[in-house]
């Protein structure tokens, strides 16, 4: 069960919304919709399923429709036509039908919304804003809600201003505030409606490093909405790229930049780095289409450079030529964990999905290729200079 599921949604703003359907349903344009029924199309035939512990953007343009189906999650939107699916207390309900009762509950314990401004009560401390959800709900003692909210402040890093007033806050401090408050609630899925978008470069950045750090931990389905592919490509392990309340295409970063769905979209992403987006998946050669001998795989052309594999498939003992080579493990971003390893290195394994830039990194510790392996270690593929190679290229014929 997605965590999150539109099936083929409309949302329209505006008294004619029997006409303004019939001519969604005859693909007519936003603009066509208005001129004939003065009514505004926010969003048309939109289906799209969003798993647990995902991180899904929404991108496009001002006026794509990404806010309009955003807010259909938690109804602040109406739907004409459709279903918005949420799973609640292991359900799926439609958000768009259910009685009051049940979207008041699904409101207080299920979703969570981060807003673009904060949406911070000024008159009220730091501590006071955070725990404000869990003051609604009213099924806590004090005690218990101010442990829950200085847990949620050192997520964080605000306890030492527990006790300020939001104006004394910095703009990147109050979108930790608000990050803080959705927390507190320990709802599962977090709507974020471009929550960085105000903040100055640096500080935006430095909230996006944080909210992966964070959801590395907490593991929250979040959809986010966003105006900017920097930022929709560093967060979203799905993208939806919207036109005119539209869904032109959805699928991972790297899907879209290897294999743009249409003219908007191949637009949108001409002057991405694929070096910050291509991940080992998209490059390496398959661990099934290598070479073999009994039990080790074969790196290089010859046959003299092996890396032997356990039975469960994980590499576990290089082998020059006779003489044991040195392994060393690299993490998923960062590079090399052990730098006077990679010193002594002969051969690197890393997580499959190695960024393109780490892979070309760590391509300078050795001359092998880099061994990717899955979750599990078992190795997935190889890297080597002309996956790199091919895969840039890819990118450029596309």
């Amino acid at each position: 069960m997605a965590a999150v599921e539109f099936r083929n949604i409309d949302i329209v703003f505006g008294a004619d919304q029997k006409s303004a359907l019939r001519l969604i349903d005859e693909g007519r344009s936003r603009d066509e919709i208005l001129a004939a029924t003065g009514a505004v199309l926010g969003a048309a035939g939109v289906s799209l399923a969003i798993e647990r512990g995902e991180i899904c953007v929404l991108m496009g343009l001002s006026g794509s429709g990404k806010s309009t189906i955003l807010r259909a999650i938690n109804r602040l939107n109406e739907v004409a036509r459709g279903e918005v699916l949420v799973e609640h207390k292991g359900a799926a309900i439609d958000v768009a039908r259910c009685d009051e009762n049940t979207l008041r509950d699904i409101r207080m314990h299920t979703v969570s919304m981060v807003f673009q401004q904060f949406g911070l009560l000024p008159w009220r401390t730091v501590r006071d804003n955070v725990g404000f959800g869990l003051e609604l709900r009213g099924d806590m003692s004090a005690a218990e809600r101010n442990r829950i909210v200085d847990e949620k402040l050192a997520m964080v890093g605000l306890t030492n201003w527990a006790g300020k007033y939001t104006n004394e806050l910095s703009g990147g401090m109050q979108q930790r505030v608000g990050l803080a408050r959705a927390f507190a609630t320990d709802a599962d899925i977090l709507l974020m409606d471009e929550p960085f978008s105000a903040l100055d470069p640096l500080i935006r950045d430095k909230l996006q490093d944080e909210l992966l750090d964070l959801q590395r931990r907490i593991q929250k389905t979040i959809v986010f909405v966003s105006h900017d592919l920097d930022e929709a490509l560093k967060l979203g392990n799905k993208i939806a790229i919207m036109e005119g309340g539209r869904i032109v295409q959805a699928g991972t970063a790297e899907d879209i930049l290897l294999r743009p769905a249409n003219a908007y979209v191949a637009e949108f992403v001409k002057h991405m780095n694929p070096l910050n987006v291509l991940r080992g998946t998209a490059v390496m050669r398959p661990a099934a289409s290598l070479a073999r001998d009994g039990d080790a795989v074969v790196l290089d052309r010859d046959g003299h450079v092996k890396v032997k594999v356990d039975a469960d498939g994980r590499p576990v003992a290089l082998d020059l030529d006779g003489r044991t080579g040195v392994l060393a493990t690299a993490d998923g971003e960062a590079g090399l964990i052990d730098d006077k390893l990679a010193h002594d290195a002969d051969c690197i394994v890393a997580p499959v999905d190695l960024k393109l830039k780490a892979a070309i990194e760590l391509k300078r510790h050795t001359d092998l290729p880099i061994l990717l392996v899955d979750s599990l270690g078992r190795l997935a593929g190889l890297c080597d200079d002309d996956e790199i190679y091919r895969g840039l290229l890819r990118r450029l014929d596309g």
